[in-house]
């Protein structure tokens, strides 16, 4: 009997999600492409998300180690699609962001990334800011030949990800831009304006835009000069 494997596998990671988690499977349900598996990265939740997770039909690995980068890798291990998707728990999928990356793969690319939009409703500052780091800032990277994903979504080839043996699990934060880093030497990152997913700005609410950016920032210096990054990034839930 001939197993049919999914062409795309989408990879949440997740710790204590319950209240956000929804948001996802509500999305991934409207997904105008059907031909997906969802595999669910657990960080030994002590909430609901594990169960809310299998009950709208994930497969659920389960971490003991910290870190996204961790729980992201978990999940990759086991997915059978040849590409893979990552999103985060806070996040709803565009209605066509499978759809649109099941396309996004010809000669030459490797990987592909989308906007992020708010979420819940926010001030024009907040929404600037999205536009700003997730558009602008995305754009300029590719353009200049120093990708720059952002790791709450984007997809990529789950061969090339293997090469690069996936997400530097030493790295707390920062480690989107170190995977971008690792793979553009194997071909194209591309930009697609109607992969976009919708994500919680609850992170922002609590710092305030000022530090948020500041923080992203500083990080970024960080890392491209000491090849280092920040360790601090407690969840906020």
């Amino acid at each position: 009997m001939r197993v049919i494997l999914p062409l795309i596998s989408v990879v949440i990671p997740t710790l204590n999600e319950e209240k956000y988690i929804l948001n996802v499977f509500r999305g991934l349900k409207e997904q105008s492409f059907r031909d997906f598996e969802v595999i669910v990265a657990d960080k030994e939740s002590k909430d609901k998300t594990r169960e809310i997770a299998k009950r709208n039909g994930a497969k659920v690995v389960i971490t003991n180690k910290a870190g996204i980068s961790a729980g992201r890798n978990a999940g990759a291990k086991i997915a059978k699609g040849k590409i893979l998707v990552f999103i985060d728990a806070d996040t709803r999928p565009s209605k066509d962001l499978l759809k649109v990356y099941s396309r996004a793969f010809n000669d030459g690319i490797i990987a592909a990334t989308g906007p992020i939009f708010a979420l819940e409703k926010t001030d024009k500052l907040t929404k600037l800011g999205y536009a700003f780091v997730s558009e602008i800032f995305v754009k300029v990277s590719i353009i200049f030949g120093k990708a720059s994903i952002i790791g709450s979504n984007f997809a990529i080839k789950k061969s090339i990800f293997e090469k690069v043996k996936g997400f530097d699990e030493n790295l707390m934060t920062y480690e989107d831009y170190d995977l971008s880093r690792r793979i553009s030497r194997y071909g194209t990152i591309k930009f697609i304006e109607d992969a976009s997913v919708s994500a919680s700005v609850r992170r922002v609410a609590a710092w305030g835009m000022g530090k948020y950016f500041t923080y992203h920032v500083g990080n970024m210096i960080r890392y491209k000069f000491f090849r280092k990054a920040k360790e601090d990034y407690a969840p906020i839930r």
